[in-house]
């Protein structure tokens, strides 16, 4: 009998964002452990937001494993808070995601690295030198000596994970980068992005670095940070159609209010209509245009409106499983010809 390190994470009850939380159970199982070997767990939810402290029980459900390479015979439990009835806490967004296997979706993860309260690179007073040799920069004086080494062992540890990174790159304003995660399935992006946060900043403590994911951590002309969201259904993939896409895009513009109000806390602070994103107030969509609300790639409209889709407006800081579950919401209400 092998003893496993089992480490049970979930989102606890923080707004207008929740935070990670997870601590270490140990089971001891005669071959490695599967998903339905794991049991549940409970933890004290008045110390996360989630609970009185008079009825202060909760249960975490398993709902995905994955492998986690920094520990021996270790391994990553997501999981779904449940009320101890049996049935999703108020907070658990995930268990109210419509799940839709056809459903594909990339997250492009932007985040700053921060140290003694300034992003890596930045110096103690002022600023460095202005935006424009940062983006997929290299060398010392545009990427720091550690943030690259975070990057990499993030990124082993991901795909350690079995999470299906697609890229990694040092993003526009010093200090920001960036991952993108793509998986087939409405839960499964969402799933494997917050396991990949909790990978990030867990990483980043031995470095006595912080991971910032608010949309914009530094006021002026500095890029914000974002989670553009790819998307397709199978319809948009196949078929498509140009009568089909403008009634998409109908929807959405409709939809405005309900998609700004999931996208992200503070995200009026980077929609400004300037680096490459859309006004708040506004919405618009482009053939290859990243000041656009949806982006269309360069050959959407060649392969007859047919492909995948980029809403530019969720923020760094948003809740992928409600990001998810809006814009499948907002598909789902138009009809297909």
């Amino acid at each position: 009998m092998t003893k496993y390190k089992l480490e049970y994470i979930w989102l606890d009850g923080y707004k207008p964002v929740p935070n990670l939380r997870g601590k270490t159970k140990l089971e001891s199982f005669e071959n490695e452990p599967t998903l339905a070997d794991l049991p549940l767990w409970g933890f004290d939810g008045s110390s996360t937001q989630q609970a009185e402290g008079k009825s202060s029980d909760c249960i975490l459900k398993p709902v995905a494993l994955y492998p986690d390479s920094s520990r021996i015979d270790g391994y990553i439990v997501l999981c779904e808070v449940m009320l101890p009835d049996g049935t999703a806490h108020p907070t658990n967004h995930r268990a109210t995601i419509e799940d839709d296997a056809d459903f594909w979706v990339g997250l492009e993860q932007e985040y700053f690295l921060y140290q003694d309260g300034r992003p890596l690179g930045f110096p103690e007073t002022g600023y460095p030198g202005p935006q424009g040799p940062y983006y997929c920069g290299v060398g010392y004086k545009n990427v720091g000596s550690i943030a690259r080494q975070i990057v990499e062992e993030h990124l082993d540890l991901c795909l350690d994970a079995g999470i299906n990174h697609e890229g990694i790159n040092a993003e526009v304003a010093k200090g920001q980068w960036e991952f993108q995660i793509f998986a087939k399935g409405s839960k499964k992006a969402a799933d494997d992005t917050w396991v990949a946060r909790y990978l990030m900043m867990r990483l980043c403590e031995q470095y006595e670095v912080d991971v910032e994911l608010h949309c914009k951590p530094i006021k002026g002309d500095w890029n914000g940070s974002g989670m553009h969201t790819n998307f397709s259904t199978k319809h948009i993939r196949e078929t498509g159609g140009q009568p089909y896409f403008e009634s998409l895009m109908k929807g959405f513009e409709k939809n405005v209010a309900e998609h700004i109000a999931v996208y992200g806390p503070d995200n009026h602070l980077r929609l400004t209509g300037l680096h490459e994103t859309a006004a708040i107030d506004q919405f618009s969509y482009g053939l290859s245009d990243r000041g656009a609300s949806i982006r269309m790639p360069v050959n959407f409209i060649k392969n007859g409106y047919k492909g995948y889709l980029e809403d530019r407006r969720p923020n760094s800081q948003g809740d992928p499983y409600q990001i998810v579950s809006q814009i499948l919401k907002t598909i789902n209400e138009v009809p297909k010809p």
